[in-house]
């Protein structure tokens, strides 16, 4: 999912800013923005607001972040189609619904809501919110604070800016100063008042944070360690007993050994997940065997393979210099690949090609399977997305797998690109930073 600021309501990106107020402004609306799409289940967000002291009217809709969209220039192009409504929303003070728009796609198929940011009477901008399939009165519930929260940031922000002005324009030698210094002093104790009212909601925002937190901690906890007793009980069995068993028996606890194994690595992904977006999970560098990360890669698909006619093919540099990088994630990176290649691929071949090339790794998984559509490819990395319901009940899984990939990726300061033809296969190229070992 995309995260986008430091963009102008017309469309056109806006300078960078150096200010640090200006920038943890800037990272704070796009973490709100995120959060936003990810509530309403994989939908789009976007925050209008005009920069802070900024005085014009027919500024007050610029895009300063948004979250849900492919990529930037989709988030403002967006943002320009509805401008219109959103500076009507911000003119009245009211809420405006807006009808599905197909250009949006399925993240806004449930209608879109535009809510002004309006603190004490002053109008700051709007939050957009896209939903796939409608927002409940418990979500509706839940953004009322949010919405709150982003009225006050933006006053606060507008507030500490006309102190700003007050101060440059005390320090002029021809300035009244008794004036000058009251207002200033005016502003101070507005300021003040409201970091006050900033603290509470956040702690407040900060405990509806810790119960997800904890709630995602705990279910993992207490479904991973029976499944982990019940997958060590099915090995034992099918190791200490496995001649005194019928074939069929075999069967049924091999099968229930993959999909105990298979519901493990879907809870780890979500856990995986959770604390990437809580920057939990930290890069932990290593001296890497490329080679080995690959063929261990190769051998953790087999059972994903199985009995299909495919034949997985290497291509590697020769000779491949060593280098250092997170090994464990690199690892997880290609065995996801791989595992989704053998799983939409009925037969033929899986390549995997790789280099190192001015202190980057470049990796390519090429497959045979059964493609990807071009309206489907902008969201193949979003969290649980599935392309569609008939192949879900087809191929299993959750659909967290390519996002995992593509967050990793993030993580490791790298990038991922995808090309698939339908029925001719698909190839996912990647490509993060090492460290190459003379």
């Amino acid at each position: 999912m995309t995260a986008v600021s430091n963009t102008n309501g017309g469309g056109e990106a806006g300078p960078v800013v150096a200010n640090p107020q200006t920038q943890a402004l800037a990272a704070t609306l796009r973490k709100l923005a995120s959060s936003v799409a990810e509530r309403v289940g994989g939908g789009l967000s976007l925050i209008f607001a005009a920069a802070p002291g900024d005085e014009a009217p027919d500024n007050a809709a610029r895009l300063r972040a948004a979250a849900g969209f492919p990529s930037p220039h989709a988030a403002r192009e967006a943002a320009q189609m509805l401008l219109p409504q959103v500076r009507s929303a911000i003119g009245s003070g009211s809420q405006e619904l807006v009808c599905a728009l197909p250009s949006l796609g399925e993240r806004a198929a449930g209608g879109i809501e535009i809510h002004p940011l309006v603190f004490e009477g002053r109008a700051h901008g709007a939050l957009v919110i896209g939903s796939p399939g409608g927002i409940s009165q418990a979500q509706q519930n839940a953004f009322s604070e949010t919405i709150a929260y982003l009225s006050l940031l933006l006053d606060h922000a507008d507030a500490v800016a006309q102190r700003d002005r007050a101060r440059a324009s005390a320090a002029d030698p021809n300035a009244r100063h008794d004036e000058q210094n009251e207002e200033i002093l005016k502003l101070s104790e507005a300021l003040f008042a409201q970091d006050i009212e900033l603290l509470r909601s956040n702690e407040k925002l900060g405990k509806i944070e810790k119960l997800k937190n904890d709630f995602i901690e705990k279910m993992s906890r207490e479904l991973r360690t029976p499944l982990n007793s019940i997958i060590e009980g099915i090995i034992s069995v099918l190791t200490g007993e496995n001649d005194a068993l019928s074939e069929g028996a075999k069967q049924t606890l091999r099968s229930a050994l993959d999909e105990g194994s298979a519901f493990l690595r879907t809870l780890q992904n979500i856990l995986d997940l959770w604390r990437i977006k809580q920057n939990e999970l930290p890069v932990e560098i290593h001296d890497v065997n490329f080679r080995e990360v690959v063929e261990e890669a190769i051998f953790s698909i087999q059972d994903a393979i199985g009995d299909k006619p495919i034949v997985v093919e290497q291509h590697i540099q020769e000779p491949f210099p060593k280098i250092r990088t997170d090994l464990a994630k690199v690892n997880q990176i290609l065995f996801l690949l791989l595992d989704n290649s053998a799983k939409f691929t009925p037969e033929g071949s899986i390549e995997i090609r790789a280099s190192v090339d001015d202190d980057e790794l470049i990796c390519e998984v090429r497959d045979t399977g059964i493609g990807i559509c071009p309206d489907d490819q902008q969201f193949i990395f979003d969290d649980f997305f599935q392309v569609d319901v008939a192949s879900s009940q087809v191929y299993s899984g959750a659909g967290l797998g390519l996002a995992l990939v593509r967050d990793l990726i993030v993580l490791l300061n790298g990038e991922i690109s995808v090309t698939s033809d339908v029925g001719r296969g698909t190839a996912v190229t990647f490509q993060v930073p090492v460290q190459v070992i003379s």
